[in-house]
């Protein structure tokens, strides 16, 4: 018998060497914000009159909203009776094209009327809300392309989150708000020299729990740890949280002070033109006396490839508002108090005119 060598053997077959799964990329450290040591954690006080003495700015964010307005002109009372109106700024973060025409002015003048010292305002650098929204896109599509890759997927297929702001990531109040406002604290320690403590800034914001769920929940009084440091401690006041939509106008008739004109036209909120958060009727409202920003919206919807609102894209709120015009005619300006006699009658609302014309010169 022929005794078999090594080459008559069946080759032994080595199989193929798994394919190694893509090593994710580790994720970015996250930088973790310290709290400087002498701010504290709940105020000393909640009793508005010992805020206001305390503070060594009170600082009003106005909107040129009805809710701003009324908080101002309450405010602007107190500070008055305690002999502390000089501590008084009244600040509105310009948002640029997205705002109602003539927001900025109104909320000047409203402080003006009120007879506060100094308004002051800020404004975010660089793109307005429109190009934050397609830079941000662009900052996600990259991302999920990469994810996508990093799991051996097709990156044409990756999902791409959602660029426009919404209730659940509201960033577009803390590009366009908070942080410009908080360059304008820094300025205002800095004008207070050296004190040998934290300044103190008190910090009034009209945001009331009747709005949402959301702000139901946020406390009366509470420090802005956020915008804390070493150099000052904010306090954050929300003066008529508790409000009633009637105190609220109760409050602006007996100040006198002119509201915005979009309230007399249907809407129950101010600030940007097209918000995320605001109701329907306020969109639609917006696309008749705004057309062109509008469009402007529509366009970016396309850019990014997803509705303005979820559920409700600006191409719907345009054609909703064409309807409208088409069957009611162009929206004329409904008479000042409109609004206000809804909530208050129409009483109170003739001597509002009535004063507003007698003490401000202002036609009613």
């Amino acid at each position: 018998m022929q005794t078999a060598t090594l080459f008559d053997l069946p080759a032994i077959q080595t199989p193929p060497a798994p394919l190694e799964a893509p090593v994710p990329a580790k994720p970015k450290p996250k930088r973790r914000r310290t709290v400087h040591a002498s701010v504290p954690l709940t105020p000393w006080t909640t009793v508005p009159d010992e805020m206001i003495r305390d503070a060594d700015w009170v600082v009003i964010s106005s909107s040129g909203g009805k809710d701003s307005q009324a908080m101002l002109s309450y405010v602007v009372r107190r500070a008055k009776a305690l002999g502390m109106l000089h501590k008084v700024v009244v600040v509105h973060a310009d948002l640029g094209r997205v705002e109602w025409e003539g927001t900025r002015e109104l909320a000047e003048l409203q402080a003006a009327l009120a007879g506060v010292p100094r308004f002051e305002v800020v404004q975010a650098k660089g793109a307005d809300l429109l190009e934050r929204v397609e830079i941000r896109y662009g900052k996600l599509k990259v991302k999920a392309e990469e994810e996508a890759r990093q799991r051996g997927e097709d990156p044409a297929t990756a999902e791409i989150a959602p660029a426009w702001p919404s209730s659940a990531a509201r960033w577009c109040t803390a590009d366009v708000k908070r942080g410009p406002i908080r360059t304008l604290y820094t300025r205002l320690v800095a004008e207070l020299g050296t004190l040998g403590r934290p300044a103190r800034i008190l910090e009034c914001i009209g945001q009331r729990a009747a709005e949402s769920i959301q702000r139901a929940q946020l406390a009366k009084v509470e420090i802005n740890r956020g915008a804390s440091n070493g150099k000052r401690t904010v306090t954050t006041w929300r003066p008529i949280h508790s409000w009633s939509d009637r105190t609220v106008w109760r409050e602006i008739a007996r100040s006198r002070l002119p509201y915005h004109p979009a309230y007399d036209w249907g809407n129950r909120r101010l600030s940007c033109v097209f918000c995320v958060l605001g109701c329907n009727s306020d969109l639609v409202n917006g696309a008749r006396r705004v057309p062109e920003l509008a469009a402007a919206y529509a366009r970016t919807e396309v850019k990014v490839g997803t509705d303005f609102k979820k559920g409700l894209s600006m191409a719907e709120i345009i054609r909703r508002a064409r309807v409208l015009e088409e069957t009611e005619g162009p929206a004329a300006r409904p008479p000042i108090g409109t609004a206000m006699a809804v909530h208050i009658g129409t009483a109170a609302v003739a001597r509002y005119r009535i004063r507003q014309s007698a003490v401000y010169g202002l036609v009613a």
